[in-house]
């Protein structure tokens, strides 16, 4: 079946079908534009197809940042009831938590579109609570529900990215989107973040060297855990003598 005969037919396909449609521009065979195909096509306004594209990326965030730990919680089935959080615009993870709440007030069911927006209504209404990190910051990693943290208790990482209910965190194997509830600041002073902030550089450095030893990757894994601003004598001979193996040469920056 083509990715245009899915619309129709699947509510919650069709926005990722309209969007590949999109993107791909295979509607320019038939059509001059976009517009033009989604009204002559299926009858959709060109407000109608993109909320069907947001409602899509909603689910997506749905399922990437609702809570795995056992809980069996109800996933929309179509695109009406993501209506509201597609056109309010919210962070991945303030969907997640509007929907677990309309799915709680809904008696664990499925909830309305309304009662999604009487939600969306509230958390829009209540007063925000700022991010508490900034730029620079280093922090440990507290992975809680989050899939994407399975493995990196105890990772430090700094932060890169601030937004309103979440950071990106830098951790020597890779970038993390963190909730703010799943990060712990280590509130050192500035010198010692600088410090972190090299030594994370320095260990990246070396996970992106694809010849690695898997000994080096002990060497990353315990410096990745030790949330200390500074090294022992032993610990820093080590790093240095394996960036000399691999002619990595680390000037430290201003």
């Amino acid at each position: 079946m083509s990715r245009e005969l899915t619309i129709p037919l699947l509510p919650l396909s069709a926005g990722q079908a309209l969007m590949e449609l999109r993107d791909r521009r295979l509607y320019r065979s038939t059509h001059r534009t976009f517009k033009e195909y989604c009204r002559e096509r299926f009858g959709y306004s060109r407000d109608a197809a993109y909320l069907k594209i947001s409602a899509t990326a909603v689910y997506e965030n749905l399922k990437k940042f609702l809570p795995t730990n056992g809980q069996q919680i109800p996933m929309p089935t179509n695109e009406r009831q993501l209506r509201f959080l597609a056109k309010a615009e919210l962070e991945p993870a303030v969907q997640a938590n509007v929907w677990q709440q309309a799915v709680e007030q809904a008696g664990n069911k499925i909830p309305s579109g309304r009662l999604v927006k009487d939600v969306v209504d509230k958390i829009r209404e209540s007063p925000k609570v700022p991010n508490p990190y900034h730029i620079g910051e280093i922090c440990l990693l507290l992975p809680k529900d989050n899939p994407d943290l399975r493995g990196k208790t105890g990772y430090w990482g700094v932060v890169t990215h601030v937004g309103e209910y979440n950071c990106t965190v830098q951790t020597w194997d890779g970038d993390y989107t963190v909730k703010i509830e799943q990060m712990k600041s280590l509130k050192l002073l500035d010198e010692d973040c600088f410090f972190m902030q090299q030594l994370c550089m320095r260990l990246r450095q070396l996970h992106q060297v694809p010849s690695r030893n898997s000994s080096v990757d002990w060497l990353l894994q315990g410096l990745g855990k030790q949330a200390k601003p500074y090294l022992s004598s032993l610990q820093a001979k080590l790093l240095a003598a394996v960036e000399r193996e691999y002619n990595l040469v680390w000037k430290q920056q201003k």
